[in-house]
């Protein structure tokens, strides 16, 4: 999923309205690196937004201040401020993280710099901003998306993308399952409605959003072709509801498919992979069928030419969770699916990897190096 230019305040975690806050430096000091090899010189900042005219609290989390690897993944303090209008403060309890955060912190998507990444959270309100209703500090909250800047042990976000979480759903799970899963849902649901019958085939499907989107599809009738890497993931795969499991490094995937589908080819397909894998998705679809392209693990895309989709009447759309979000009554719709799903056992989380917060650098390696399946999480170090 792909999502809108944030100003975000990279220093205080609020929300300034300039995306070149003025910065002063208070101190300097030295701590434990995320890396074991190395160790980080850490500032504690100051910026000239107008939440620094108020009470200030010191708080830890990961900034960005040069794009690359997971070693710019800095642990530091930072203050924040107290929540204005429409806005809360709440202290994280359990961070997810997502491929979206590696592609802000390469480049691949802008922010300005520096910046706290993470796009997923659960946590406790602590402050509500003047004349807020409907909130209250002890709330547990969930958000996915829109604000950046999970990474950190409290944060500033508006109240509007804040969910209340249901008490029947712990604090990892919601973290592990919220973009997720309302990902899952939005592809599934809105960007392509699923119906009993269908055909459909995941890239990487023992991923986050791989797992969901089988188990949601295989619920809904369809029949589910999965792709991974080795035979772990297809295990996985298999439990989660594929009914048939490539493995890429083995088998060819177009000629796996038409196998499946007795030549037919499937009716969408649901490609995080990217460059490595468009031409063969396009290849697996039947006639009129969707190509839903939400991410790029292996890079961008070549350029599609038109010609590729005449032969066979076929779709192509790049969707943004956030323009399916976008309305207060969206999220709160897809977050409900997403919760009573987990609630019915229709959607099954696998919290198969959890990193202190000040270990998010690793938590990236890890994540780039296929080292992962399922979801993962950073749980602040003081929680």
């Amino acid at each position: 999923m792909t999502y809108g230019p944030v100003l975000l305040c990279g220093l205080c975690l609020c929300h300034s309205p300039s995306s070149s806050p003025l910065l002063s430096l208070t101190r300097t000091r030295r701590l434990l690196s995320p890396s074991p090899s190395a160790s980080l010189t850490t500032t504690t900042v100051r910026c000239s937004c107008s939440c620094s005219k108020g009470e200030m609290a010191v708080v830890k989390c990961i900034r960005v201040h040069e794009l690359g690897g997971p070693e710019v993944l800095r642990w530091e303090q930072v203050e924040v401020g107290e929540p204005k209008e429409g806005e809360i403060r709440i202290k994280n309890t359990a961070i997810g993280v997502n491929f979206i955060d590696v592609y802000y912190r390469q480049g691949v998507y802008s922010a300005p710099l520096p910046f706290v990444p993470g796009r997923e959270a659960v946590g406790v309100v602590t402050a509500v901003g003047p004349g807020l209703t409907g909130r209250k500090v002890g709330d547990v909250v969930a958000y996915a998306g829109n604000p950046m800047g999970s990474y950190a042990q409290e944060q500033i976000i508006p109240a509007s993308v804040a969910v209340p979480l249901p008490p029947s759903i712990d604090h990892n799970t919601a973290a592990a399952i919220m973009l997720k899963g309302m990902t899952a849902h939005v592809l599934l649901r809105r960007v392509y409605k699923v119906q009993s019958g269908d055909c459909v085939l995941v890239h990487a499907a023992a991923g986050g959003v791989g797992s969901l989107l089988c188990q949601w599809a295989n619920a809904l009738g369809a029949t589910v072709i999965g792709t991974v890497s080795n035979e772990e993931k297809a295990a996985q795969a298999a439990e989660d509801g594929c009914h048939h499991v490539i493995i890429y490094t083995k088998e060819d995937v177009v000629t796996r498919v038409k196998e499946f589908t007795a030549g037919k080819g499937v009716n969408v397909v649901y490609d995080s992979v990217g460059k490595d894998t468009y031409k063969g998705s396009v290849e697996c679809l039947a006639w009129r069928g969707m190509l839903v392209s939400f991410g790029q693990s292996s890079g961008r895309p070549d350029p599609i030419p038109l010609s590729d989709l005449a032969s066979k009447s076929l779709l192509v759309t790049r969707p943004s969770l956030m323009h399916y979000t976008a309305t207060r009554d969206e999220l709160l719709e897809s977050a409900g699916e997403v919760f009573a799903n987990v609630g019915s056992g229709v959607l099954r989380i696998r919290v198969n990897h959890t990193y202190p917060l000040s270990q998010a650098a690793r938590a990236h390696a890890d994540l780039q190096a296929r080292k992962t399946t399922g979801s993962i999480l950073l749980i602040p170090d003081d929680a």
